[in-house]
C-alpha cells in the first residue's frame, strides 16, 4: 500500500504513534504515473500539493550557464517539496528519472493534519532539516572530491538511503541513471563519468549492468567516498509500521482522488 512508503521513510527518521501513521493512512491523494523525463514543476510554478515519491526517482535540478545541474535525488517515501507549504513559488524543477509513481497530496490537508498532530509536524519538519543536511554533503562532495570520490560517495548515499526504506538486496539495486544523470549530478562530463565507472569496476568496487548496481565491496567503496552516514540522521533501527489500512478510508479504484490508504501500486 502506497501511504506505507512514506511511513517507512517516516519511522526511520522519527519513529510515529500508531494514530499518527492512521493520520497519514487516510491522507486524500491522486496517484501519477511518469516517464522518464517527465516534469512534476517547473521553476515559477505554484504547487498547491506535495509530492510522496512512490517508486522510482525524481531529480532536483536546474539549468545554470546552460548546463543542466542536478542538486538532490529522490526516492520511495521522500517528500522532495515539503519546503512548497511555505515557499510557494518553485525555484528549481522536479523531474522523473526513469518511469516513477507518485501521489500528490493537497497542502490543505497536509496543514489541517499537522494542526491536529504535534508530532506529525515535528517529523515533517525534521525531514526537511534533514533534506537540508543531504544538500550540504552535496555541496561538499562537489567542492571538495575529485571525480572517483565524488560518483563514489553518490554510490555510497543511494545505496543507504534505498536500504532503510527497504530497497536494498543484497548490495544492490536498481539505478534507472544513464551517465549523463551522473555527469549532472557530480559537476563532471559524460566522458569523465565514463572513465570513473570503469575504474571502480576495474578496483572491484561495483558492478553496474542492465540498470542494476552491485556493491561487491561496500566497505572499500565507503572508505573511498569518505562515506559516513551520519548526515543522513536515520534511527538505527524503526518500529515495523502499524497501521489500520481501512480505517476512515474511501475506497476509489479508478485511479482519481482517494486515500493512501486504499490504492496499491499496480
Amino acid at each position: 500500500m502506497v501511504h506505507q512508503k512514506l511511513i517507512a521513510r517516516l519511522q526511520r527518521v522519527v519513529g510515529l504513534s500508531e494514530q499518527d501513521q492512521a493520520k497519514l493512512a487516510r491522507m486524500p491523494y491522486k496517484l501519477k504515473a511518469l516517464d522518464n523525463g517527465a516534469y512534476i514543476f517547473r521553476q515559477g510554478d505554484r504547487p498547491k500539493h506535495s509530492i510522496i515519491v512512490i517508486s522510482g526517482f525524481l531529480s532536483r535540478q536546474k539549468v545554470v550557464s546552460d548546463r543542466n545541474q542536478i542538486s538532490s535525488f529522490y526516492i520511495a517515501g521522500d517528500m522532495p517539496d515539503l519546503h512548497s507549504l511555505h515557499l510557494p513559488v518553485m525555484d528549481h524543477e522536479l523531474c522523473s528519472v526513469g518511469t516513477s509513481t507518485v501521489a500528490s497530496v493537497p497542502h490543505a490537508y497536509l496543514k489541517e493534519v499537522m494542526n491536529e498532530a504535534p508530532a506529525l509536524t515535528q517529523a515533517f519538519w525534521r525531514e526537511t532539516l534533514i533534506h537540508a543536511s543531504i544538500y550540504r554533503e552535496w555541496v561538499e562532495n562537489l567542492g571538495a572530491r575529485q571525480a572517483f570520490g565524488r560518483i563514489a560517495h553518490l554510490l555510497c548515499e543511494l545505496a543507504t538511503r534505498l536500504e532503510l526504506v527497504g530497497l536494498l538486496d543484497n548490495a544492490s539495486f536498481h539505478l534507472p541513471f544513464v551517465q549523463q544523470n551522473v555527469a549532472d549530478a557530480c559537476g563532471l562530463s559524460v566522458v569523465h563519468v565514463n572513465r570513473v565507472v570503469q575504474e571502480l569496476r576495474r578496483q572491484g568496487l561495483i558492478e553496474w549492468q542492465h540498470h542494476t548496481v552491485q556493491l561487491l565491496d561496500r566497505a572499500a567503496l565507503e572508505e573511498a567516498a569518505e562515506f559516513s552516514r551520519d548526515y543522513l540522521h536515520a534511527l538505527e533501527s524503526a518500529p515495523s509500521p502499524i497501521v489500520r489500512a481501512n480505517a476512515g478510508a474511501s475506497k476509489d479504484g479508478s485511479g482519481g482522488p482517494g486515500s493512501l490508504a486504499d490504492k496499491q501500486q499496480s
